[in-house]
């Protein structure tokens, strides 16, 4: 199921399943997937917010132009990026993705790999889906303390 038109409409989100609303905003997610992977700032900024913030274990509250400036600067380069998405829930023209995502990439010229809890939160702007905010916690391993 492509984003098609019914992108533009909010009222064709409310009509959806759960399964469709899912599968909408996996493209959605695919598209910035893909964006992220191209390493180019430009397509990134096709997907996000001006406002956007990357939230992780490690780095915190980290700045779009934070995360811009080690892309442009080749301290991070992504090579495979892809997301399940488990949940979504739009409240109005706000919308919340959360999923699985694995990456790999290279950060510092070494070669990483990433499982993690993801959630996007997603605004409608300017009749367009837009992330507001990643969201990133690492999978526990087995033996991790995991329940």
């Amino acid at each position: 199921m492509g984003i098609g038109p019914c992108r533009r409409i909010s009222k064709c989100l409310i009509m959806m399943t759960d399964t469709q609303l899912k599968e909408y905003f996996h493209q959605i997610e695919e598209n910035f997937n893909q964006a992220v992977i191209s390493n180019d700032t430009d397509e990134i900024k096709k997907c996000i917010t001006e406002d956007w913030v990357l939230v992780d274990t490690q780095g915190g509250i980290i700045p779009q132009e934070r995360f811009f400036q080690v892309v442009e600067q080749g301290l991070l380069s992504h090579s495979t990026m892809t997301k399940e998405v488990l949940r979504v829930k739009v409240y109005g023209e706000i919308a919340l993705v959360t999923g699985r995502g694995k990456n790999s990439a290279r950060w510092q010229g070494e070669e990483i790999e990433a499982d993690e809890w993801v959630t996007d939160v997603y605004k409608k702007e300017k009749n367009t889906w837009l992330c507001v905010l990643t969201h990133l916690t690492p999978v526990k391993k087995a033996g991790d303390g995991n329940p």
